[in-house]
């Protein structure tokens, strides 16, 4: 909905909620429900409003539970009997500035500040180390933001008492904690609140009517943050981008002013605006997030634009590069075809309104932002938040390599008659092993991203990931592949928990990254996970599928693996979701010795 996009008129979301959420609702889709518990240092009422309206929008059905105003503390410590049996999905810590309990007076020594920081984060973390272990969910923490006044003018930043100086500290403490404990994830309200305005952000009329954190007009823009990260935690992020390159990565149009007469560097300011947005894109390739260029060029022109000496991104950068008189909208789900993800995992940028209007027309749930002037193409995609990053994996560094390198293992195909000697050609290795620390935030990365291979499309934290590893009641397995090419990284998962009392490993998931379809990795996770249910005792495995809107291609997939169909089976375990119309369920009986369904990939 363009109304809840930045750049969003906050003034027209806080008056128009009602009718924003009926026509939220009134569109039919399909959305997943969750429960988010908010622990409120202030006032939430307003803040929970809108949060709501972004999370709708982005196909979440929020339903909260709200502690008593100030109450923040004693819910998450004293376990009240309605949040424990709500059993949040999420829990939402929202505290401020004027929540901190052991602010030091000025003039305090060093000493005493630093026992005043230990103790104001002890609290928190006591306050965390109860609720990850009672609930066992993501938690999102606020970060602070300064006071709107300084006793001590810019001396406050220095001084061991200054206010400002211990919150920079705290919000440091905050971030190591988040760094080191799967399942914590910081709001950043420090930088929220400086983008914001301080001064409008802080206004101490809002807290002394109302209690409100901020201002009445930034709950918008607070909760618009906060959507985005809950989206991340529950793999709702954008995968790729598609770029047009005239007038979008540098200015004038290359078919006609020639290589030479574009403006890309540093020699105007035009030039620079468009130097700084390949830059930022070329950040963005780092974190991760795949390039594509879906461009009304000749191909030749649009290579001669990307190879410009004063410009960031070059031809390497890009996995597909479609410069072509094709309709937009038309390269940009070949582009998805080619690299084995959905349409609407995209950001398609062009400055042409009308290419985005086509574009937002006929590819359903691709983000078509209006990205304005060139200045502001920067800040229109950053704010829109499509790419937020909850962790950052060795994966998602070398994301972009994968895909390169799986556009190679495609061209290698091509000269091979037969598909065997192909697999056997690219020489592969994989490493399949139970769930290991180093990777749960992969693995819970892995749930959420994975749709079109994904039988029961459940999503994990890395709290719930670490649960499952840690149970003895739980099997799990994660599949990376190699091959002559590099690396595909973490690939495949399985967990299935085990019923001993009828000798069966029920499949709570599995899921494969669509990059390595065809190379008999699942052959490969079906050995491995036969091996285990035989160890654990099992005779049998169960395999359920729960059809989505884009899952349709596993449909039949535990009947290629030798599965057989359960007709009017009804079994389904009680930790399983409610299984959706056309569900099914599969068994393989394990307690016959057979032979390895894998003969390409060396384990």
């Amino acid at each position: 909905m363009n109304s809840l996009e930045y750049p969003f008129d906050g003034e027209y979301v806080l008056k128009k909620s009602k009718a924003i959420k009926r026509e939220l609702l009134a569109d039919g889709a399909k959305r997943t429900p969750k429960k988010i518990a908010v622990l409120g240092g202030s006032t939430t009422h307003d803040y929970i409003r809108i949060l709501e309206l972004f999370l709708l929008n982005y196909g979440i059905e929020p339903s909260f539970y709200e502690s008593e105003y100030a109450q923040y503390y004693q819910d998450a410590m004293f376990d009240p009997d309605e949040l424990v049996s709500f059993a949040p999905d999420l829990i939402y810590v929202h505290t401020g500035y004027r929540n901190i309990e052991n602010l030091p007076s000025p003039g305090a020594s060093m000493e005493e500040a630093e026992a005043l920081l230990d103790a104001e984060f002890g609290r928190l973390e006591a306050m965390w180390e109860h609720l990850a272990g009672k609930y066992r969910c993501p938690i999102i923490q606020n970060n602070f933001e300064y006071p709107y006044y300084r006793v001590m003018g810019n001396h406050e930043a220095v001084d061991p008492s200054g206010t400002v100086r211990f919150v920079n500290r705290l919000n440091l403490k905050l971030a190591d904690y988040g760094l080191s404990h799967v399942g914590f994830y910081v709001h950043d309200v420090n930088y929220l609140s400086a983008s914001y305005g301080l001064d409008r952000w802080s206004d101490p009329a809002f807290w002394n009517m109302y209690k409100y954190m901020c201002s009445m007009q930034a709950i918008p823009e607070f909760a618009f943050s906060l959507s985005h990260i809950c989206k991340a935690i529950w793999g709702l992020n954008k995968k790729a981008f598609a770029l047009d390159l005239d007038n979008t990565l540098w200015g004038g149009i290359v078919g006609d002013d020639g290589p030479e007469g574009l403006e890309i560097g540093q020699e105007t300011a035009v030039a620079e605006t468009y130097a700084e947005f390949q830059e930022y894109l070329k950040k963005q390739k780092a974190i991760g997030v795949l390039l594509n260029v879906d461009s009304k060029n000749e191909e030749a022109n649009a290579l001669a634009g990307l190879n410009h000496p004063s410009g960031i991104l070059r031809p390497d950068d890009f996995i597909e590069i479609r410069a072509n008189w094709e309709p937009k909208d038309r390269n940009l789900v070949d582009i998805a075809s080619s690299i084995n993800i959905m349409p609407d995992a995209f950001v398609f940028v062009d400055d042409n309104p009308a290419e985005r209007m086509i574009v937002a027309d006929q590819v359903p749930g691709a983000a078509v932002p209006d990205i304005g002037k060139p200045e502001e193409y920067v800040r229109r995609i950053d704010k829109n938040g499509y790419f937020e990053v909850i962790g950052l994996s060795d994966d998602d560094r070398k994301r972009n390599s994968m895909y390169k390198a799986n556009a190679e293992r495609a061209h290698a195909q091509s000269s091979y008659a037969d598909y065997h000697d192909y697999l056997m050609s690219l020489e592969m290795s994989a490493v399949i092993a139970p769930f290991e620390p180093t990777y749960y935030g992969r693995i819970s990365q892995l749930t959420g991203k994975s749709n079109q291979f994904n039988l029961t499309t459940l999503r994990c934290s890395e709290a719930d990931v670490k649960r499952f590893a840690d149970s003895e009641d739980y099997v799990t397995l994660y599949g990376q592949l190699s091959d002559r090419f590099g690396d595909n990284g973490i690939v495949s998962l399985l967990i299935g928990h085990k019923d001993a009392e009828h000798g069966i490993l029920h499949m709570d998931l599995w899921l494969m990254s669509c990059r390595v379809l065809k190379r008999d990795m699942e052959y490969a996770m079906l050995d491995a996970i036969i091996g285990k249910a035989r160890d654990a005792g099992m005779t049998r495995i169960r395999g359920y599928y729960y059809p989505t809107a884009k899952n349709g291609m596993v449909r039949e997939f535990y009947k290629t693996m030798g599965f057989t169909l359960l007709e009017g089976c009804t079994e389904w375990p009680a930790d399983h979701l409610d299984a959706p119309e056309g569900s099914t369920i599969w068994e393989l009986d394990v307690s016959i010795q057979r032979e390895p369904l894998n003969t390409v990939i060396k384990v």
